[in-house]
């Protein structure tokens, strides 16, 4: 049995994962006084007690626990965007290729990948990797989120009987271009420029959908759907939660952000004519690109079948 520690367990995140942990026998999990929450010192006791410590927590605070487990043995999974960019950690995505897993598997330091960047990068790195997709290309994305990943203070006004009346639709923000998944989505990625990246909030829990808009003709070469269709199930064949969908799929042409709710499963849509093609990536916000994903990295790291405590 392994010792695990949550360093952020009341957050959405971290909530999550205690959830997936439920009806595990082989975790043994060490708990935080609630009145000793940021008391570094018994936070560092527990990070050095675990096997495994996950870390739910804002950027700053993140590095934080980093350096507090310095001496320790424990191996870190940390959910928050501080080193998802930094070369020395595992990037927690291990259907992208055999070298994410191993470097998985085989890691004391794994960042678990954003939400919108798991679905951003489950279509652009193997179009890159493939040489489908040039590295220069000018890369746009659309994504639509349940609020949960909004965090507590959002979550809190979203579910307000005296919400403010714009909250009852899409919301679209970083306005800016400086969203923080940014640089991950470019450099896991390998392209040349960040895309431009257009998020919208909406008026339901969880799931989401990014959507990766591409024009046939700033390819490498012609691309049809099918081809890019056939390309990403060969990819991903064998994958245990990511889903090429067949051709004709969603048979009513619509589709919806929640339906994959609750798992850790990501389904990835192929339409569009010999001109545009639209890619889609779906998944749970809260799932696979955030809790489930962390557990499934934990799954890997332990050496044990990844859907454990998953399916």
């Amino acid at each position: 049995m392994v010792k695990v520690y949550i360093d952020g367990q009341e957050g959405t995140t971290g909530l999550k994962i205690l959830e997936r942990f439920k009806n595990r026998n082989d975790i043994e999990l060490l708990r935080i006084d609630e009145d000793k929450r940021k008391d570094a010192d018994e936070r560092k006791k527990l990070i050095h007690s675990a096997d495994f410590t996950f870390l739910c927590l804002p950027d700053a605070a993140a590095r934080e626990a980093v350096a507090l487990a310095e001496g320790s043995k424990t191996r870190i999974i940390d959910a928050s965007t501080a080193h998802r960019t930094d070369p020395a950690w595992a990037y927690g995505f291990p259907e992208l290729g055999r070298d994410f897993r191993e470097k998985i598997a085989g890691s004391d330091r794994t960042a678990v990948p954003g939400c919108y960047a798991s679905g951003f990068a489950s279509m652009v790195y193997p179009l890159v990797k493939l040489g489908i997709m040039p590295s220069d290309y000018p890369v746009s994305v659309h994504a639509v989120s349940g609020y949960s990943g909004a965090g507590k203070k959002a979550i809190a006004v979203y579910e307000s009987a005296d919400r403010p009346a714009d909250f009852d639709s899409p919301r679209q923000y970083a306005l800016t271009q400086q969203h923080k998944h940014l640089p991950e989505m470019q450099k896991i990625c390998g392209l040349d420029y960040a895309p431009a990246f257009n998020p919208l909030v909406c008026d339901y829990f969880s799931g989401m959908v990014v959507s990766l808009p591409l024009h046939t003709r700033l390819l490498t070469k012609k691309y049809s759907a099918d081809d890019v269709r056939k390309a990403l199930a060969e990819y991903y064949d064998g994958a245990n939660f990511v889903k090429v969908m067949p051709d004709g799929e969603p048979q009513d042409g619509f589709i919806g952000a929640n339906n994959l709710s609750g798992t850790n499963m990501m389904q990835l849509f192929v339409n569009g004519n010999d001109e545009r093609l639209i890619l889609c990536s779906r998944l749970d916000n809260l799932g696979k690109g955030a809790s489930g994903a962390a557990v499934q990295c934990l799954n890997i790291m332990m050496g044990i079948d990844e859907t454990t405590g998953l399916l």
